[in-house]
């Protein structure tokens, strides 16, 4: 049966495919549709795939079964030789897998997976590295400064065109394998430019069917937009089995690996990285790396605390105030969402008397992490009440706790294990939530704690008496 092509229009942001042109698509945006050629189906059409078998299995007919009947087992998983980037996938890489790896020009995404590319050809066999952006030699170059593993499974292929790519991996029957990037590649049954929605889209449904039919891991490298986003359509990352984004600042070492999406583990760890001239190594203690640095008697300083999947890390929040010169005052915060610090100041004016109206406020989490949840609340607060009356901090000190809107201070979770590290980071003091304090049972004897209920309470029991 011969393919006959038929004209679509595709938005080049959402996906939306329409018949007609339309000016305004379906998601809001103005002239984004473009208009592609997308061939029809036939009888050899390699888009579907069984799954009813299960993941790294094939089927040619699906049949309806029973859920009870189902044999379920624990997926293999391949260890990357890297610890941290085996936390964040739950494990280890799990055999017929997709995952997606984004992050900024440069932030060590192609170092990293060639790391662990070298490491994984070093223990389970052939591993194929396709780049799309560079050439062999590149490639060779980046292994002679940051492979300390025996490179010879490991195979590079500089290539776009993806039944090239399918050819190679039959042949090969490789372990791994790894897209680098997938904006990059294209399927010639589409007459699409390369990073296109349907080319992206159809690259994406390729390598999902070499994935799942073969039964081998796949590692695809994406771009990003300005704000950070995943670049091309969303349909991507439902294609894929995991999300995973690298983040950090060019001008510090620090990397923070992070997974969005996970269905073989959790989304809440974060691998750890610092990126040397040898490639990305491994930062085994997160909490000592972040508090790096703090010191005593320092207006604006606070440690505080949050639980990060399997592990409690330890922070730094600094704050300061400065008066506004003209107009309103200024609101700057990194690390802390702007609608939770503006949350705290209102709290801060109405149930402690501390007018920041004409203050310029600036917030930020030392080492550039992000934390999610409320548990960092409370440490704002005093970091700002610090600093605003000008009274010094002790370094030994730490705060957690959710302030709510009434003042009051709520529980937070896992609170016994952050005390443990605490007392194994060297804190003397831990301000927390009473309900937290009264169901901790083994204290260390090095450490005390401040059971409070409310931010008033927090504010007495914060050990600054001393005016700067």
């Amino acid at each position: 049966m011969s393919k006959k092509a038929k004209t679509v229009f595709v938005c080049q942001e959402c996906g939306y495919e329409s018949p007609k042109w339309m000016g305004q698509c379906v998601c809001g945006l103005w002239n984004t549709m473009l208009e592609e050629k997308v061939a029809d189906t036939n009888e050899n059409d390699k888009r579907g795939r069984g799954t009813s078998v299960g993941i790294g299995s094939y089927a040619k007919a699906n049949k309806v079964n029973k859920i009870s009947e189902i044999q379920s087992g624990n997926y293999t998983r391949l260890d990357t030789g890297i610890s941290e980037l085996n936390r964040v996938l739950g494990g280890g890489l799990v055999k017929g897998s997709l995952t997606l790896i984004s992050g900024e020009p440069g932030i060590g995404k192609s170092t990293m997976i060639l790391q662990a590319a070298a490491k994984i050809s070093e223990k389970y066999g052939a591993v194929l590295y396709v780049s799309g952006e560079e050439s062999v030699e590149q490639i060779k170059m980046r292994s002679d400064r940051v492979c300390r593993a025996n490179v010879d499974r490991l195979f590079v292929l500089s290539e776009t065109n993806m039944e090239n790519i399918a050819l190679a991996a039959d042949e090969m029957s490789p372990e791994f394998i790894i897209i680098d990037s997938i904006q990059t590649m294209y399927t010639p049954e589409l007459d699409s430019a390369p990073g296109s929605v349907s080319q992206v889209r159809g690259c994406g449904n390729e390598l999902m069917r070499i994935g799942k039919v073969k039964n081998i891991p796949i590692f695809i490298v994406a771009h990003v937009t300005k704000s950070g986003e995943l670049a091309g359509p969303k349909i991507v990352e439902h294609l894929v089995d995991c999300v995973l984004n690298f983040t950090g600042e060019r001008n510090h070492e620090l990397r923070i690996l992070r997974a969005y999406k996970n269905r073989f583990g959790t989304t809440s760890e974060i691998g750890a990285f610092e990126m040397v001239e040898e490639g990305m190594v491994e930062i085994k203690n997160l909490s000592g790396s972040f508090l790096e640095g703090m010191e005593d008697g320092v207006a604006g300083s606070m440690a505080t605390a949050i639980y990060e999947g399997t592990r409690p890390l330890l922070l730094e929040v600094q704050a300061l105030t400065s008066p506004a010169n003209i107009g309103f005052a200024r609101r700057t915060a990194i690390g802390v969402e702007l609608s939770r610090l503006n949350m705290i100041l209102a709290v801060l004016d109405r149930k402690a008397g501390i007018s920041l109206i004409n203050q310029d406020v600036y917030v930020n989490v030392v080492g550039g992490l992000k934390p999610e949840g409320t548990s960092t609340d409370l440490a704002v607060a005093l970091a700002i009440h610090s600093t605003f009356k000008g009274t010094h901090s002790l370094a030994k000190t730490i705060a957690l706790g959710e302030i709510g809107l009434t003042g009051d201070l709520r529980s937070i979770q896992n609170a016994e294990k952050i005390v443990k590290e605490a007392a194994r980071m060297g804190f003397a003091r831990i301000i927390l939530p009473k309900k937290n304090a009264d169901k901790i049972e083994s204290v260390p004897s090095s450490l005390e704690l401040v059971g409070i209920k409310n931010l008033q309470e927090a504010i007495r029991a914060y050990p600054v008496a001393k005016r700067l």
